[in-house]
């Protein structure tokens, strides 16, 4: 099989996760899912049958899942502000994590007070506020929710999936 990946939605048509597509095969074959849309290419071949393999699939009962914090880290506040400064916009410099109220004024380490900036916006505004710098941010830092961080990472997902991450 592939690197294809496979996208798993609650009975309720609510995103779940993404798994890889033996597990897919597992919970169809376990009657615990249904397929929701196929690869339209692709397959998936035993001895006797060949099977469409499956690009989104439905839990066929309901589960609760409490949704954990998603973890403060440089990755994945590179990741909420899409691989862009902050500041100026650019993608293609090397990105530094800055926080919005300095340190030494008491900034602390939090999801509304880190983006992402590059070295040069980030050695421009030192230790003064994005106002004092004269250097407004493209849009407020904030914690990002189950659903928001789902839609970054499958920034690049299949068409069909974009119904279901609230994308199109």
């Amino acid at each position: 099989m592939t690197r294809s990946k496979v996208l798993v939605l609650n009975s309720s048509y609510e995103p779940l996760s993404i798994c890889d597509p033996q597990k897919a095969i597992l919970l169809l074959f376990g009657g615990k899912a249904v397929p929701v849309t196929h690869h339209p290419e692709r397959f998936i071949c035993t001895v006797s049958k060949s099977y469409p393999m499956p690009s989104i699939v439905r839990l066929t009962v309901f589960v609760r899942v409490p949704y954990k914090r998603i973890m403060l880290n440089r990755k994945n506040i590179i990741r909420r502000d899409r691989f862009q400064c902050q500041y100026c916009g650019r993608t293609d410099q090397q990105l530094t994590i800055d926080h919005i109220t300095p340190r030494s004024r008491g900034g602390e380490d939090s999801w509304e007070n880190l983006i992402t900036a590059c070295r040069k916006c980030n050695a421009k505004k030192g230790s003064r506020t994005p106002k004092e710098a004269g250097m407004p941010l493209m849009k407020q830092a904030e914690r990002p929710n189950h659903l928001m961080f789902m839609q970054l990472l499958t920034a690049s997902a299949s068409e069909d999936w974009k119904p279901y991450l609230y994308m199109s």
